[in-house]
């Protein structure tokens, strides 16, 4: 069974209601990235950026996975999947993808402040004086700028052994997600979801399907299956 690996941002779950951050009418508009994505946005008003990922979740627990998830976890059927995600949802988990690597972290996890190894489920709000088992305040398990990717080693081997893939819904301006593309394998079928897709050098040979991830991934289905 071949591997096929898919790398998906935050267009993918923009037609689930989730807005992006880099969008006109984002979520992010009237924050500032920098308080509320930030450690020293954290250190500075840590509410503040408890309360803005508190109503993420929430609105992150209300979406549902869309035609693009859906048509991913399809593909488990005649292809061994890996999904890389840029996104902090689990709309891939709930369309029934098996293997699902989060780069910059989970919604749906917490942990302190210092031990970023231990986990914890957290479904409702994390409030200021909510307490982790290494005495420091709990905080949501998501990769801010500025703050290390554990996860990307993990993720390059996982490129690297790629047979078949997919990139959908990223602008690839997001470093070092965005230089995950440099570890493919130079001559499998590579295949590029966009409405407006990112440029990429000729030399990595990509297929070029310029439409929302769920209409696009609609046509590569009729490809890969």
């Amino acid at each position: 069974m071949e591997t096929l690996v898919v790398l998906t941002g935050a267009g993918i779950s923009a037609e689930s209601g989730l807005q992006t951050f880099r969008d006109s009418d984002g979520l992010w508009n009237g924050y500032n990235v920098y308080e509320v994505a930030t450690p020293e946005g954290y250190k500075k008003n840590p509410k503040l950026v408890l309360d803005f990922y508190n109503m993420r979740r929430r609105e992150v627990a209300k979406a549902l996975p869309n035609e693009a998830h859906k048509a991913i976890a399809t593909l488990q059927e005649k292809y061994h999947v890996t999904v890389i995600t840029q996104n902090i949802d689990d709309l891939h988990e709930r369309a029934g993808s098996k293997n699902v690597l989060h780069l910059h972290g989970e919604i749906f996890k917490m942990r302190g402040e210092k031990d970023i190894h231990t986990l914890y489920e957290i479904k409702g709000d994390i409030h200021l004086g909510d307490m982790a088992p290494d005495k420091t305040q709990f905080r949501p398990h998501v990769v801010w700028f500025n703050e290390q990717v554990p996860m990307i080693e993990k993720a390059t081997i996982i490129m690297a052994k790629a047979d078949v893939f997919i990139l959908a819904g990223t602008s690839l301006q997001v470093y070092p997600a965005a230089g995950l593309i440099d570890y493919l394998p130079l001559k499998i079928p590579k295949y590029i979801i966009d409405k407006n897709p990112p440029y990429i050098p000729p030399h990595h040979g990509f297929h070029v399907i310029r439409n929302t991830a769920t209409a696009g991934m609609d046509e590569l289905m009729k490809i890969l299956l």
